[in-house]
């Protein structure tokens, strides 16, 4: 059923104005075609009962990653380096297939139950194929790509160590399978892991085939100080510095973290329109830092939000992360820093422009797609509502929990609830029976 109408709700638009209206929104194959009040039923709708709720863009987590929300629990209390090499890698290594679909499963079960209705994804080596499959039936829009990591380094498990040219061609092989399916709703992006982890010749082909296929690349950058010295000992530059050398710094550059970045740095990114997940959960739990996300938006940098992975947030909640995103800065900066609106449109319409889908979702405006959540702020923690900014409300005072309804392309993927196209018991008991397999064959039991 695509065909919708949404009655009495509040609405919060984030079209320019920043509209926050009362009416309802009417749906038709996916899109919305009409926002007023009074507007009447028509035979072929489902009929939404939106009185005392609030509809909200979808979010849009711009950096996360479902083949490792089966290691949640599996990574903490360690800082970046250590968390890869003595965790993370050993247990990617020890994906398979099944293990592959559950994780991704597990994950967006978690994020179509807190309203987030596309991601960008990156995987692990193999069995990619199955992260997509469990993407293309759960119904969430997603930007995804396997890993690539040709760099030879002894940290990393042979198992995840690639020939050049068979990353790249399993790459293409993926996007040419995948990209546009679902009318639109999965893409494909480049996802080299990051500088440490590639080589140069691998890089510089991932620009070129970017550009030639019209995609995005997705993958990380001066996270940890660490990393970064592991750079400039590799090619005598800065992350962002090297990555500009190259030719990938440009519009379809998704950069995750950035949380040490230098002047030189913040002006490429600028200039170059390259697009910041800001990844403040992750970047806490890692023991990281904290990124300069006042500074890039003074300076008019793209930015956006994501959970990062499982094992290195424990929960891939966008509340959260627009909480954290607004508190941990007004120690540094003051309280009017990181106000509810900067962070609320991180969350909508500037993950909508990183993953170049501005005109189409992002926001509740006629003619784009129908990605929506349905909120029930109607709760003593979300109380008094009188002469409350309600984006200030949904920021800081709202939880996943609020979420009752959660719609991709105008199919309704959870209803009050209740999810459509999770199946929830098989998930979370196949979830268990995966990661026990996945740990008999490590050395972490």
């Amino acid at each position: 059923m695509r065909n919708i109408l949404i009655k009495n709700a509040e609405i919060i638009t984030m079209n320019k104005q920043e509209e926050i209206i009362q009416g309802d929104i009417r749906i038709k194959d996916g899109i919305i075609v009409e926002i007023g009040s009074g507007l009447t039923p028509r035979g072929d709708e489902k009929i939404i009962d939106a009185t005392n709720r609030t509809v909200i863009p979808g979010f849009i987590q711009t950096h996360i990653h479902l083949c490792q929300t089966l290691f949640r629990g599996k990574g903490d209390d360690l800082e970046l380096m250590d968390w890869l090499r003595n965790r993370i890698w050993p247990l990617e290594a020890a994906h398979d297939e099944e293990s592959i679909y559950y994780s991704a499963m597990l994950g967006i079960g978690e994020l179509i139950s807190s309203g987030t209705t596309t991601i960008v994804d990156m995987e692990t080596v193999h069995h990619t194929d199955f992260a997509f499959q469990a993407i293309a039936q759960s119904g969430i829009r997603a930007l995804s790509g396997k890993v690539m990591m040709d760099q030879k380094n002894s940290d990393i498990p042979q198992a995840l160590q690639e020939d050049t040219l068979s990353s790249l061609q399993e790459s293409v092989d993926l996007l040419e399978k995948w990209n546009g399916y679902g009318e639109g709703r999965i893409q494909y992006a480049f996802s080299p892991r990051f500088v440490i982890s590639c080589t140069e010749p691998l890089l510089t082909e991932v620009r070129d085939l970017s550009a030639r296929y019209g995609v995005k690349v997705h993958t990380h950058a001066s996270e940890n100080m660490g990393e970064i010295e592991i750079v400039k000992a590799m090619t005598g530059m800065r992350n962002v510095v090297y990555l500009d050398h190259l030719g990938l710094a440009n519009d379809r550059l998704i950069l995750a973290h950035c949380v040490w970045l230098d002047e030189e740095e913040h002006r490429i990114l600028h200039d170059r329109g390259v697009h910041v997940s800001h990844c403040p959960g992750s970047n806490l739990k890692l023991a990281s830092g904290v990124a300069d996300i006042p500074g890039m938006l003074h300076e008019h940098i793209s930015l956006s939000l994501g959970a990062d992975g499982a094992p290195c947030n424990n929960n891939l909640d966008m509340f959260n992360e627009m909480r954290l995103a607004a508190l941990i800065q007004k120690p540094l900066h003051g309280p009017t820093t990181m106000d509810a609106r900067s962070v609320f449109r991180m969350a909508t319409i500037g993950g909508a422009r990183a993953v170049g889908m501005e005109d189409k979702i992002g926001s509740i405006e006629v003619g784009k797609k129908a990605d929506l959540a349905i909120l029930n702020l109607y709760n003593f923690h979300t109380f008094p509502s009188y002469d409350v900014d309600p984006i200030s409300r949904i920021v800081y005072s709202a939880t996943r929990a609020d979420v009752e309804t959660t719609i991709v392309d105008g199919e309704i993927l959870m209803e009050r609830g209740i999810l459509k196209t999770v199946d929830k018991e098989t998930v979370l008991r196949e979830a268990n029976r995966s990661i026990k397999r996945l740990l008999r064959t490590t050395s972490l039991v």
